[in-house]
């Protein structure tokens, strides 16, 4: 999304853009996925007097406004991620904590099934799924042979 773009649609919240909120969208954008701290980082390449109270409320406007959103992709700080990837699961790896992206509609029949039995209509903008990739998976394979 261009810089106007983000303009836009933060005016037409009551927002305006600041240095601050583009610096962390920009962070967003080029880290694909990052926790505030590692968004702190890459924002402080170009700004070293902002802060990770900066960066919190920030993300807390741009999440408000629908430029970001978040996924809870282990047990420290959320991730968060733009709003103008695809909807996606993130898949975690719990022994190398590689996150990979997939796309969503994977999840379509567990979602259908969980509408048509449970009346329950399904936000996986948020679905985190921990598991075991491939690589490590591979990896264990070739120790055990």
């Amino acid at each position: 999304m261009s810089t106007a773009a983000w303009d836009e649609r933060l005016r037409a919240q009551g927002y305006r853009i600041t240095p601050q909120r583009q610096l962390v969208l920009e962070a967003v954008t080029r880290l694909g996925h990052g926790t505030p701290e590692e968004i702190l980082a890459e924002v402080q390449r170009q700004a070293a007097g902002v802060n990770l109270s900066t960066v919190y409320r920030t993300l807390d406007v741009l999440e408000e406004v629908g430029l970001v959103t978040h996924a809870h992709i282990g047990h420290g700080a959320p991730t968060f991620h733009s709003v103008d990837d695809e909807v996606h699961i993130h898949l975690v790896c719990r022994r190398c904590d590689a996150v990979e992206s997939v796309d969503a509609d994977l999840a379509a029949p567990f979602i259908e099934s969980l509408d048509a039995t449970q009346g329950f209509a399904t936000d996986i903008s948020h679905m985190t799924i921990q598991g075991v990739c491939r690589t490590c998976r591979e990896a264990t394979r070739s120790a055990q042979r």
